[in-house]
């Protein structure tokens, strides 16, 4: 296990995180860390306190990637959404998608569907979530939903540090749970409302250089993600030398 602005970070395979999710009798909570989940780690200590709530930490972003010197396995966030679909039709799972802005949850269906048709599956958008986790009351009334529904996988999508501080304080609501993760963007690739990077970009870690071409307004999320993270952690690891 490696350490990265004081959150612990696993690095587990696919294979790994998905034996012990199965393996283990109580909820597992997985984070899918990348440089902008550890750079506002690094400047809020209570958002790095609730990173360090969760059972597992896998490394999501290429950035963190290299920050382990390429000793971890990288698995990105809607790779082990998609595993967790596949798990969950196969153990006869129910699985809840709550979040995404707009529509996306819903539109995210059919194609699940169409994989898996025998898969119970339920999204709720609700409303709006804090950065601190408090809901208003439609989000109040789609988790009301939710509980009821069940599931065994949660998949939350409310972008960080909301979904974090979300999960930290109603994940023990679903008595039947084996898993719960946040997955910031997965919503909007799976409705389509966004597209991945074709593959031979994403085998090279270069998803940055997509989302730059397609989505330019985010450059200084990308620049935080490429440039200022990579700096601030070798400085980090200088100063712990030191």
């Amino acid at each position: 296990m490696r350490e990265i602005f004081g959150v612990p970070i696993e690095g587990w395979t696919m294979a790994t995180a998905v034996e012990y999710i199965e393996e283990l009798d109580t909820p597992v909570w997985v984070v899918t860390a990348n440089p902008e989940i550890l750079l506002e780690a690094k400047r809020d200590p209570a958002y790095r306190d609730l990173l360090k709530q969760a059972d597992v930490r896998l490394v999501d972003g290429f950035g963190l990637w290299l920050a382990t010197f390429c000793r971890t396995k990288r698995v990105t966030g809607v790779e082990f959404a998609e595993r967790l679909l596949q798990v969950a039709h196969d153990k006869k799972w129910r699985v809840g998608l709550f979040g995404g802005t707009t529509g996306e949850a819903e539109a995210s269906l059919p194609d699940i569907k169409r994989a898996y048709p025998d898969l119970a599956i339920m999204a709720e958008q609700g409303g709006k979530v804090s950065t601190t986790g408090e809901e208003d009351d439609a989000t109040e009334e789609a988790r009301g939903r939710m509980m009821q529904f069940s599931p065994h996988v949660l998949l939350v999508a409310m972008g960080h540090p909301r979904q974090e501080a979300w999960i930290a304080q109603h994940r023990q609501d679903f008595p039947e749970l084996k898993v719960i993760v946040g997955v910031g963007g997965t919503f909007m690739f799976w409705s389509g409302k966004s597209k991945r990077a074709p593959h031979f970009l994403r085998s090279f870690g270069l998803e940055w250089l997509w989302r730059l071409i397609v989505e330019p307004y985010r450059w200084k999320r990308i620049f935080n993600a490429v440039v200022i993270f990579p700096i601030l952690v070798i400085v980090d690891k200088m100063q712990k030398l030191g």
